[in-house]
């Protein structure tokens, strides 16, 4: 992506992502980091990708009528909560994070780094373009989750010409083919609870695309979100807004729709601030208005990168690894406000977006500084 968007880096690894490779590792998945803060701040795009976070508990059930059936009747949104059984976000077992702590026990820095970034639950990234083995990457992923209850958000990002021949180019070779991925990724959804974080940037930054191959791109986005919730009913698939900082609401709203995002068949609603860094409290206002403008069933909800945002955007909107910011809201699905499903870890902090250390690559030094701040 460029520096008006949020950028994702995809070289070998993206950017904020760690792998689901065939290795067990590969370039596509994420880690989360912690740090609670709330406020925002409004800047130019940025940069994208990172982690996971923790379930929201079921809501209450409605009260039934007098002399009506005894079962209650359930909105949109309850319908969408996730059950009592599977309250929080997964943490995989692989990630740059994590290999870094076991491999530097004696760091002055590996507690703080240990206990505030890579013991969180962060997004797992697919973003290498490997038919033959996505089905099973990103099956492992959910069935490890399933096992321990837990929901997983997985991060699908091989749309063709992806970052619009930036830092993060790359993806599948044509739409055809993507569409082919995306049947092979949502074959390995598995049936349980998962998080779907639709290709960071693909829509907010469309405007590099001519009108026609836009709207081939946002045809089979839609496709790759119905796909997916007929693969799995239970998988929540989230459409891009991009950030705050970036298109008007009206304008994000549009995009999206066109996208296939105000269908209840393809969405679940939107996310923001992947790899970026404005407020939370922003964040929120900006979603809710994007939803209010797309339209769509009433249960449309937002879910929001936190990973990066504890301190705000910087004041020149500087994207690349910049200095003093701090890991953002702790990863959670029980936000406790209205149409804010979740905060996530979807780029993991630490891993460079290329100023601080090889794009895509877990900095430690990176990784304390917005752990300790």
């Amino acid at each position: 992506m460029v520096a008006a968007a949020s950028v994702v880096v995809a070289v070998g690894a993206a950017t904020g992502m760690v792998s689901a490779l065939g290795d067990g590792r590969g370039v596509d998945e994420a880690r989360p980091e912690v740090t609670e803060s709330p406020t925002l701040d409004i800047r130019p795009p940025a940069p994208s990708p990172s982690p996971s976070v923790t379930t929201r508990s079921a809501s209450p059930s409605v009260t039934p009528k007098k002399k009506a059936s005894p079962t209650p009747t359930k909105t949109e949104a309850e319908k969408r909560q996730p059950s009592t059984a599977s309250v929080r976000l997964y943490r995989h077992p692989d990630s740059q994070v994590l290999d870094w702590v076991r491999e530097n026990t004696g760091d002055p820095r590996h507690d703080v780094i240990e206990s505030r970034i890579a013991d969180q639950p962060a997004a797992v990234w697919f973003a290498e373009y490997a038919p033959d083995t996505v089905t099973a990457r990103v099956g492992s992923v959910t069935a490890g989750a399933a096992a321990q209850g837990r929901v997983p958000v997985v991060v699908a990002y091989t749309i063709p010409g992806r970052d619009c021949g930036g830092a993060s180019q790359g993806g599948a070779p044509d739409l055809d083919a993507y569409d082919a991925w995306i049947d092979r990724f949502a074959a390995g959804l598995g049936s349980g609870e998962v998080v779907v974080i639709l290709e960071p940037d693909s829509i907010a930054q469309s405007e590099c695309l001519s009108g026609g191959r836009r709207a081939d791109r946002f045809a089979s986005l839609a496709r790759a979100g119905r796909v997916m919730k007929a693969a799995n009913p239970k998988a929540r698939v989230y459409y891009d807004a991009g950030h705050s900082g970036w298109h008007p609401a009206a304008k994000q709203a549009e995009l999206l729709r066109q996208a296939g995002a105000a269908s209840a068949a393809s969405s679940d609603g939107i996310f923001s601030n992947v790899s970026n860094f404005h407020r939370t409290a922003d964040e929120i206002a900006y979603d809710r208005q994007v939803l209010a403008a797309l339209g769509g069933p009433a249960g449309l909800g937002a879910v929001i990168d936190t990973s990066r945002n504890g301190n705000g955007a910087p004041a020149d909107g500087e994207w690349c690894d910049p200095d003093g910011r701090k890991l953002g809201r702790t990863p959670t699905l029980n936000t406790g406000e209205a149409r804010i499903d979740g905060y996530l870890w979807v780029k993991l902090p630490g891993e460079s977006d290329g100023c601080k250390g090889a794009p895509g690559t877990f900095t430690p030094s990176y990784a304390y500084d917005l752990a300790a701040s």
